[in-house]
Order: structure tokens, then sequence, then C-alpha cells
């Protein structure tokens, strides 16, 4: 039975890898694409895959696709164009890798409309978790993890029961500066930060990975995702990222999932679930691999995950703002407006400085953004 796919977010890093997976999976029909505002990768992928909807955020960049698509593609337009084209009725499954806060709409419009969702975005979980409980036990749809560690989570739990769960065990690579000290972070330029060891993203995450922010944002999502908390969840550096994630049982065993740094893997397990392909992109052999090493992360040198962890014990608008602060806080470091170490700072004053409120909705969630978007952008001015 073919499976109809719509991806949003597919000129990324995710939405690109999506596209390598159903090159070669015939068993997947890809029925709608959306980009933001790349036109041009955007029409190549249409010319290949001949979806039947094609969506563009930016209106501009969509008059330079007017009478270019294949015949019989619709072309949509505008600020909603994600939402329609994770809504698409054509669609049975919806991959969502939408780069950080931007991918919520998305994500609810696929869920309302009873789809499942590949998701890859962390941040609409960790800022609208309330609202997207209320959905999912409204709809028909499910979310399928595609980040790496969470979809090894989520392999790793179907070994034991939830009541059997001691802990779950997010790894990290620790990035490009594992082993540095806060006063050699202090030089670190976008150049080095957007450089990973292990894994080939995009250039924000890429960031994320080298401050940690990633792994908070990671112990956030799988607190919500699997409903733990926080002090079920723990994290430890993998420089290998041959592990990606572990679960530990009552009994003291340790379900690991292993497979080589590739996010066409997790991509594939969330397309073919409940199965498994036929298909080699995460193939280990063990006898090469030699050692493996775990360590505690330096939270000294790096405090996101101890930010993370303050952020998700008092809930409702903090988990947002640490996003949202990361968010400012990482693009004005990418043009080179903000010091490395400038970046904690910055989400550590925006959550300080936040209103508490209560979230229980979409709306309630949009404007906490958006506060601590204001906020952050106020701050941004005073770090270096």
């Amino acid at each position: 039975m073919v499976k109809r796919v719509s991806v949003v977010g597919s000129t990324g890093s995710i939405g690109k890898q999506t596209l390598d997976v159903l090159r070669v999976h015939p068993e997947f029909k890809l029925t709608a694409l959306c980009a933001q505002k790349n036109a041009a990768a955007l029409l190549e992928q249409a010319r290949e895959f001949t979806p039947f909807l094609v969506g563009i955020s930016d209106e501009g960049a969509a008059k330079e696709l007017k009478n270019k698509l294949p015949a019989g593609v619709k072309l949509v337009a505008g600020a909603d164009a994600a939402e329609i084209c994770a809504a698409y009725s054509e669609a049975d499954i919806v991959v969502n890798g939408v780069a950080g806060f931007a991918g919520t709409r998305p994500l609810f419009a696929a869920l309302n409309a009873g789809k499942d969702v590949a998701l890859a975005n962390k941040e609409s979980v960790v800022c609208a978790h309330t609202a997207l409980k209320d959905v999912l036990k409204r709809g028909k749809g499910k979310i399928l993890p595609v980040d790496s560690e969470q979809s090894a989570l989520f392999q790793c739990l179907l070994a034991g029961k939830k009541r059997s769960v001691r802990r779950l065990v997010l790894t990290a690579s620790g990035g490009p500066f594992r082993g540095y000290t806060r006063e050699a972070l202090k030089g670190v330029t976008p150049e080095q930060a957007a450089k990973h060891p292990t894994w080939s993203m995009g250039q924000k995450i890429t960031v994320d990975s080298a401050t940690l922010f990633n792994k908070g944002l990671e112990v956030m999502e799988a607190s919500y995702l699997f409903d733990l908390p926080a002090e079920k969840i723990a994290v430890l550096v993998h420089p290998e990222s041959v592990v990606h994630s572990m679960v530990e049982f009552s009994d003291g065993a340790n379900i690991a999932q292993l497979s080589r740094p590739d996010m066409r893997l997790a991509i594939l397990y969330a397309l073919s679930y409940p199965n498994r392909a036929k298909e080699g992109y995460g193939a280990l052999r063990l006898e090469e691999l030699g050692a493996l090493h775990f360590e505690l992360p330096d939270t000294e040198a790096f405090p996101a995950i101890p930010l993370a962890y303050g952020a998700l014990k008092e809930g409702n608008v903090l988990p947002i703002a640490y996003n949202a602060g990361n968010e400012v806080a990482v693009a004005r470091f990418l043009r080179g407006e903000l010091g490395f170490l400038g970046i904690a700072e910055l989400v550590e004053q925006t959550m300080a400085r936040m209103p508490r409120a209560k979230v229980t909705s979409l709306d309630d969630v949009l404007f906490a953004d958006a506060e601590a978007r204001r906020i952050a952008g106020t701050l941004s001015r005073t770090f270096t």
C-alpha cells in the first residue's frame, strides 16, 4: 500500500533528506511540498517529484514559480502556505521539517486534519505541549519523532512498560567545543560554531548543538512527548554519536538505539512505522567502532541544560521564553552582534523577565512567544 507524504520545510536539511528517502522508496508518494522562500530549490523539487500541491510562504518568491510548475501542480502562497500543505487532504503523513517556532502552526494544522506527523521540530512541542495534548486527544493523528534522540527513545521504550522506566538518557555529541572552558568560549566565532563534528544539519540547529541549547530543548521535548518528569531525564555527552539515546528500566537494564549518525534512518522509521523498511542508512559494523565514550556535560561552561531543567520544572511560559530567547540570541550571534557566551546570558535574562502566566491554548502560546521575543529584543542590546 502506498503511503502519501506531505513535506513542509522541503528545502531545509530535514526536507532534503526526506526527499532522499522518497527517491529510493516507491512505497511513498509525495503529494505536497512547501518551503519558506527558496523558490529555485522548490521548483527543482517540484519538477522532479510532480506533487499535487506546492506551497511557498514568501509571496514575493512565489512569483518565481508561476507558470513554471509542471502541469497539474497547484500553487499556494502566503503566510498560511505551510499550514495548507500540512493539512492537505491527499496526504497520509506529514514531515514537519520547518525550523524553530515557525513549525508550530503546521503541526497543529496537520494534527487537526487527522494526519500523522513525522516531527523534526522540537520547538513546537516544547512551547505548545499543553495545547497539543488537547489536539491529540480530539484528533486521529499522532506524533512520530524524527529527531534522532527522540526517535531512539521512542524505539527503546517499546522494550518495556512505562511504569518500569527508571530514566531516559539523552546523548549529546558535545558539539565542536567539548572540553572548552568558559574563558576559551569567549572567542568562539559564528563560523566555528556552525561546523558540527559528526552531524550535517542546518545552521541554527548546529549552533544550538554547540551551545547545548539543542539538548536543553530535547530534555523538555522528551518530558512532554513521553510524559515523564524532569528527574527521570538525564543527559550524557557521547562524542561518537553512535548511541542516540537510552532507556534505563527498573531492573537495571539499559536499552539503547545504535546507528550511524544519519537522519534518514529516523525519517524512514517514522514514515514506515510500525514497520521497518529495508535500507541501510544507519548500518554499523560494531567490530570497527572501537571504544564508546560517555561523560557528564560541563554545565558551568554550557549552562543551557540547567536553564532547560529550570524552565521544565516551572513550566507554563518558561519553556516558551527559553526557546524564543535562544532564537533571538542565535540570530544575533550569527550576525556577529553577540558573543557566544552571550547566548545563554540573554536566554537567562529573558526567562527572568518573562511575566508569569498560564498557557492552555495555541493563542496563549503565540502571545507568550511574541512577548518573549520582545523582551529578548530589548535585552540583546546589553550583551556583547
